[in-house]
């Protein structure tokens, strides 16, 4: 059955962040004497919205500053752009080549649990911005992944039934909120990413270039 609409995630399906994500929260919070790994940051920001991330931290190192969610994101993010010499490197050429694909099947956007205006950035640095109908971040809907609430509003906005979207994730957060939503699940199985589970995706793959949209649909 062709899809009324793709939705997709971005870190880890769209361009590989992740990892940069939790070394950045890792060295903010190292200037505030917080010493921690990246690997536990990583657990931490696998799947989860900025404003979960952000409580956890509020949480778990009470020394450091008490700010909004919107505030932490902006100080983060010059220690997130300091490991990113050239933006182009994050792409995933492949997912972003999927989602042109899918373009030309039905409508596409972005639902992702990162802060919507690097969700937006992001989404011109892939080249796909001008494919989308819109982006979703984490202060645009209600509880992040793997709640479902982000790609239910995403459904309203194309005014279609859940049911008949097909989500692109690459979390196991992510693929629970697209199929407690009602959609169907490509799973994306990177082997560089951290390993995650997956199960309940009608598709799982290694890279979307071996997802075949004119046989699937």
């Amino acid at each position: 059955m062709k899809p009324a609409a793709f939705f997709f995630d971005l870190d880890g399906t769209l361009v590989d962040t992740e990892g940069l994500w939790a070394q950045a929260i890792a060295d903010a919070l190292a200037d505030r004497g917080v010493s921690v790994t990246r690997e536990a940051m990583l657990s931490l920001v696998l799947g989860r919205s900025w404003i979960d991330i952000h409580a956890t931290l509020q949480d778990e190192f009470p020394s450091i500053e008490r700010v909004p969610a919107t505030k932490a994101a902006e100080i983060l993010r010059p220690y997130y752009l300091r490991l990113t010499s050239d933006p182009q490197s994050v792409v995933i050429r492949s997912s972003v080549e999927f989602l042109k694909r899918a373009a030309k099947i039905a409508p596409c956007a972005i639902v992702s649990g990162s802060p919507h205006a690097d969700v937006q950035a992001a989404a011109e640095t892939c080249g796909i911005a001008h494919l989308l109908s819109f982006v979703l971040g984490a202060e645009d809907y209600g509880r992040g992944k793997p709640a479902p609430d982000g790609y239910l509003k995403a459904a309203s906005m194309m005014d279609v039934d859940a049911s008949e979207c097909v989500v692109v994730e690459d979390s196991s957060a992510g693929v629970r909120a697209g199929r407690a939503a009602g959609m169907r699940v490509v799973g994306l199985r990177r082997q560089d990413a951290a390993p995650q589970d997956l199960s309940g995706c009608e598709w799982l793959v290694d890279d979307l270039s071996e997802l075949d949209l004119n046989v699937v649909f």
